[in-house]
């Protein structure tokens, strides 16, 4: 059997595709969760995250950050506000996967920058890449990341950023789509409608673990 590691494999969003036999939903009712909250932000949320992105543009003004740099200064921050720190959540950092492909005579292996899950329930998946390259650099080996949801009858969650851009990502029944993209560095009021998402894909995945 062949083992093959996921950055080499799965290079291009159409080998993600081809691979996994995956394709883009793009239908209207397909991935409402990202925008279904509308909870308030109370003002603790915005002076913190008034103070995050201070932080943020004050490293990133002085020139690119590396994938382990905005996974500190921005997204762990966000994650902690989300309250994915908290129970009934577990973080995992640099998470091992393994995934059987071509009837099984292959497996393609990686790490997960961050996956939070809940009950064996995975609830999103992180993938950062450094500022200089494109948000959706990070696009093929997330949809990898995410065929390995071990229960792939529930929608699984990821989010890919560069810290400029991010966006929210859904995959259920191989089929996957994006939330809009998000500027924390050119709009402050983004990191808080971020926020208001990632709350939001919070409840959905609390909700689908009860109803197992």
């Amino acid at each position: 059997m062949i083992s093959t590691a996921i950055t080499e494999a799965i290079t291009t969003i159409a080998e993600a595709e081809k691979r996994f036999q995956l394709s883009r939903n793009e239908a209207n009712d397909f991935f409402t969760a990202w925008q279904d909250d509308r909870s308030e932000v109370t003002e603790r949320d915005r002076a913190d995250l008034a103070i995050l992105w201070q932080r943020y543009v004050y490293q990133r003004s002085r020139g690119h950050l590396l994938e382990n740099t905005i996974m500190l200064i921005l997204i762990s921050p966000l994650l902690a506000l989300g309250g994915l720190y908290d129970d009934p959540f577990q973080i995992k950092a640099e998470e091992s996967i393994k995934i059987t492909v071509s009837d099984g005579e292959e497996i393609l292996q990686g790490r997960i920058d961050a996956l939070v899950i809940t009950d064996r329930f995975w609830v999103i998946v992180v993938e950062s890449k450094r500022s200089m390259l494109s948000l959706w650099s990070a696009l093929p080996q997330a949809l990898a990341y995410l065929m390995a949801n071990p229960n792939p009858e529930y929608p699984v969650f990821g989010m890919l950023t560069n810290g400029d851009e991010m966006v929210f990502i859904q995959m259920k029944d191989q089929k996957y789509a994006f939330s809009r993209v998000f500027s924390p560095l050119v709009a402050q009021s983004d990191l808080e409608a971020m926020l208001i998402s990632l709350r939001s894909l919070v409840k959905k995945c609390l909700t689908l673990v009860g109803s197992r």
